[in-house]
């Protein structure tokens, strides 16, 4: 798996955690401690930052999980990803395309765009 992929899987393993405790763990590996994250709808700075707009979102759309769309790509210190939202096993009903800026294999700052919403 190459280095891009990596990080874009640790993302979406982190989106994905239901459990507050075990999120963290996901975290560190994931994301500096200073991750700066901004979509169109929220914004957040830091792990507990971060973990708390995930269990929103999460609660928002319970029982949808996240996954890549496509391949990661990137250059430098930069890295482009594509991932949907929806019911495990069905359509999903949310879309994004993330920019993140790499930091020692880490993101440290990603910022989201919103592709497909529902209307």
């Amino acid at each position: 798996m190459t280095e891009l992929n990596m990080i874009a899987e640790r993302y979406i393993a982190a989106w994905n955690e239901t459990d507050a405790a075990a999120r963290e763990t996901l975290l560190g590996p994931a994301f500096t401690a200073d991750i700066s994250y901004a979509d169109p709808v929220m914004e957040g700075e830091g792990h507990d930052g971060l973990s708390t707009l995930i269990a929103g979102v999460q609660q928002k759309f319970a029982g949808f999980r996240f996954s890549l769309k496509g391949t990661p790509d990137g250059f430098a210190d930069y890295i482009r990803f594509s991932w949907a939202l929806g019911p495990e096993g069905m359509e999903s009903v949310i879309e994004g395309t993330d920019v993140g800026i790499i930091k020692g294999g880490k993101l440290s700052m990603v910022r989201g765009f919103l592709d497909k919403v529902p209307g």
